[in-house]
């Protein structure tokens, strides 16, 4: 073989790899381009259009529950609502058989009856009581008057036995007589002790009839018959008894729809026990659980807007933050993290931000608690 013949050869084996380098070349080139496009792209998405936004499909619809229990006991007369009835506030749901409550009622007027007639009776007493006192003082200045009276006879009793006793030694005086001056003196000084224990007696019966009135007044004193004490009780114990009367009607506490009823007819039911829960749906709000990375930006008061798995993308419903939670998910749970332990794994929290959800919107497209929304904050102009 000849020096040309061995460079054509070479020529022909070397020519095929030149387009091949070039074609991987161009590849690499494209493959870069598209990679350095991709990260443009999504540099300028996050900067103009992610960062300005939180999202989350970690939301649910939730509203502020009323509990519907009565607060009597009784047996169930009549219920007349269903689940997933629609109420107003003031609807009865359940009545509660009232006989026992009826009674309480006319025994408590009963007592209102008579209490006020009582008091009455009190104040009329108080005069009749200043009437006796005027009668005992009357006895006790009478039975004064009667000591004064046997004290002046003791005296002229005495000095008549002086004056016999002073004849007798002479004889002048019979012992007859000196026997009855005798008589006469002690009869006199028995009426004194009489006179002075009536006299006694007067004025113990004044004092007692003094108490009296001072006890009957204290009942009475300064306030009129319908701010005694004890008809203001008895009115209060007929209010208590009408009012239980009242709460016999169970009504509905807010606008929304029966759930979970648990109450039948005939049931006997004690006050404060569950019988159903009325869920305002026309309130309803959102708790969305955003992660704690998106949060930094998010603010009470900055829109945002909401699409349901119920009605998808079509309905687009619009709300305002409200506030955060106060703490997170795990926080609360039943059995919280223990992030003491030697096997701790770092994980990333939700935190719940409440969206109040236009009220509008809401009643032309009804959510129910327990939904799943997907949230989109606004969190810059």
């Amino acid at each position: 073989m000849t020096m040309l013949d061995h460079d054509f050869e070479d020529a022909q084996v070397e020519f095929p790899t030149a387009p091949r380098k070039s074609t991987r070349q161009r590849l690499f080139a494209a493959l870069a381009c598209g990679v350095a496009l991709a990260g443009t792209g999504a540099y300028g998405y996050n900067a103009l259009v992610a960062s300005k936004h939180a999202v989350t499909d970690n939301a649910y619809v939730g509203a502020d529950v009323a509990q519907v229990t009565p607060l009597v006991g009784g047996p169930v007369a009549e219920v007349r609502v269903q689940d997933a009835q629609s109420v107003h506030k003031g609807d009865v749901l359940v009545r509660l058989d009232d006989t026992d409550t009826r009674i309480a009622v006319a025994r408590a007027q009963a007592e209102l009856a008579s209490t006020i007639r009582k008091v009455r009776g009190l104040v009329a007493t108080d005069s009749g009581l200043g009437a006796q006192i005027s009668a005992r003082t009357a006895d006790e200045n009478r039975a004064a008057a009667q000591v004064a009276s046997a004290q002046s006879e003791l005296e002229k009793a005495r000095i008549d036995l002086a004056r016999r006793q002073a004849l007798a030694q002479s004889g002048a005086v019979s012992g007859e007589e000196l026997t009855a001056m005798r008589n006469a003196y002690n009869t006199a000084l028995a009426n004194v002790r009489a006179a002075e224990a009536a006299r006694v007696q007067a004025a113990a019966s004044r004092a007692a009839a003094v108490g009296t009135k001072q006890a009957n007044h204290v009942l009475i004193d300064g306030t009129p018959v319908e701010a005694n004490p004890e008809v203001m009780a008895a009115r209060a114990a007929l209010a208590q008894a009408q009012l239980d009367l009242a709460r016999t009607v169970i009504r509905a506490p807010v606008d929304g729809v029966v759930s979970r009823r648990q109450v039948q007819i005939g049931q006997r039911v004690q006050a404060g026990a569950p019988m159903m829960v009325v869920v305002p749906v026309q309130t309803a709000y959102v708790d969305a659980n955003f992660k704690e990375v998106q949060l930094a930006n998010v603010r009470p008061g900055q829109p945002a807007t909401l699409t349901s798995d119920l009605y998808g993308d079509r309905v687009v419903f619009h709300g305002t933050v409200v506030g955060f939670s106060g703490g997170t998910g795990a926080a609360f749970a039943v059995v919280p993290a223990q992030n003491a332990t030697g096997n701790w794994i770092k994980v990333v929290q939700r935190l719940p931000v409440r969206i109040q959800l236009d009220a509008r919107e809401l009643a032309r497209h009804p959510l129910r608690v327990g939904l799943s929304m997907t949230a989109d904050v606004k969190v810059s102009g």
